[in-house]
């Protein structure tokens, strides 16, 4: 089995697979490029004395705008409580309240505090701790630092990957390590826009992977667009958790207005458009967590570490910030054990598309959804049969270049979309098909055009169809 990615869905999957073989691919140290060590925000789970599932349920349903699979909201959401205990037991380290019990927070659309947190806003990193460590322990997990270049078919199906290490390409065939079986877990697409949360190298190398071998991709248009990334110059933008505004922030521009009138804490794709709309009319925009003064270094230590190397010291200054591609909802079709419609091609996390999302990602469901779904595709992988493949000559597709699709991407595909602009990026995007990174920026400006109304992250401003529940 073949795992490629590093991140929670992966790093899970290859614990469920154990003590079958399994082949981690990660390019570089292991954990160093995951998105999820940067997950600030923390983990969605219906575990306090007044949540229950139902009400996570309704309300991931409400902000998906109507376009969840229902079924896997619930088969996801339902495993919440479990996962925690599953994680607690693996060695994850969940702050707690002074009286022992799990501390739990709020965030946007979330009808309760449910949102466990780790070292205030470091819950990533602190999962993927334990889970690295577990990983590392595990004798049946092989690390290779490579990059997936052509996932392998035959006529069976997949038959293994084409991989890259330093100058060497070469083939990981079934018949050496039962490689007939592969798990996408490379995470989303923010790198390809000028400003993202994302690590800079998240493109879509997934999707691209996906794309080529035939598999059924899905709701490319839903892309989230976090309102509160650090404003500072760059590509890959610091995050300043939903959580801040859990605690009280609140949006201010620079005569310290009150601009969100009371709806600082709606669904994200509501106020990134609130933002964006604002700093659209020529203002800046900051999140005012001043309230907290000492009290923010403690509860956002590495948020109070990203602003001091800005330059700016919470407790006495608005944050600047501005919306950034944050969260792609799309992605490869897969079903409740993670299976595409290819053969032996699984897909996990980011570059899934489960239905748990629908138009528009609940705050933290992302976490939950990595580790649920990495963990069902780890054990589906390992009770597949293996079978023998026939060995054959492979190329490798061409290098992805992300750096001419960027400013299409977020000039066209951005918080607020219209037919002319879809049309013109189509148009620019066409010619460049022989980079896959393009080619993928063609399927989604394709999805986006084709999505005429106005639906949770996909907002088309030359129609005013907007869902209320968006």
């Amino acid at each position: 089995m073949i795992i490629i990615g590093g991140g929670v869905a992966g790093l899970m999957a290859a614990l469920a697979a154990a003590p079958r073989p399994v082949t981690l691919l990660n390019t570089g140290a292991l954990g160093a490029r995951a998105a999820s060590a940067m997950s600030q925000g923390g983990l969605a789970a219906s575990v306090g004395i007044d949540d229950d599932v139902a009400l996570h349920v309704a309300d991931t349903l409400a902000a998906g705008a109507g376009l969840c699979n229902r079924a896997a909201v619930e088969r996801i959401i339902g495993a919440g409580p479990e996962l925690v205990e599953t994680l607690l037991r693996l060695g994850v380290r969940f702050d707690k309240g002074q009286n022992g019990a799990l501390a739990l927070g709020l965030e946007a659309a979330h009808s309760r505090a449910r949102i466990l947190h780790a070292n205030g806003d470091q819950t990533g990193a602190e999962i993927m701790r334990a889970l690295m460590e577990r990983v590392r322990a595990t004798p049946s997990i092989t690390v290779v630092d490579a990059v997936a270049r052509r996932i392998l078919l035959d006529d069976a199906g997949v038959c293994g990957v084409l991989v890259e290490r330093g100058d060497e390409t070469m083939a990981l065939e079934a018949m050496v390590l039962e490689n007939d079986r592969v798990l996408l877990a490379t995470g989303g697409i923010g790198g390809l826009f000028t400003h993202t949360t994302n690590p800079a190298g998240a493109i879509g190398h997934g999707l691209m992977l996906a794309q080529d071998a035939g598999a059924a991709l899905a709701d490319l248009e839903f892309i989230q667009f976090h309102p509160t990334a650090l404003d500072v110059p760059g590509n890959s933008l610091p995050l300043i958790s939903e959580a801040v505004r859990g605690e009280a922030a609140r949006f201010v521009d620079e005569t310290g207005a009150h601009f969100m009138h009371g709806q600082d804490l709606a669904p994200r794709d509501v106020v990134a458009r609130g933002v964006f709309a604002h700093l659209q009319a020529g203002h800046r925009v900051f999140l005012d967590a001043r309230h907290m003064g000492t009290r923010f270094a403690t509860r956002f230590p590495a948020i109070a570490a990203i602003c001091a190397a800005a330059g700016i010291n919470p407790a006495m200054q608005p944050i600047p910030v501005r919306p950034a591609a944050h969260y792609h909802m799309g992605g490869v079709v897969v079903d409740e054990a993670g299976r595409s419609n290819i053969p032996g091609l699984y897909a996990a996390g980011e570059v899934a598309r489960t239905g748990l999302h629908g138009a528009n990602r609940l705050a933290s469901n992302s976490l939950l959804e990595a580790a649920i779904c990495g963990e069902a595709a780890g054990r589906a992988m390992a009770a597949q049969a293996s079978r023998k493949v026939r060995a054959g000559v492979y190329t490798a597709p061409p290098m992805p270049d992300a750096a001419p699709v960027r400013p299409i991407m977020s000039a066209h595909l951005g918080v607020l979309r219209d037919a002319a602009g879809l049309e013109c990026a189509i148009r620019a995007l066409a010619p460049l098909g022989g980079n896959p990174a393009a080619a993928l920026a063609l399927r989604v400006a394709q999805a986006a055009l084709a999505r005429k109304e106005s639906v949770g992250a996909h907002a088309r401003i030359d129609k005013n169809q907007m869902s209320k529940a968006a």
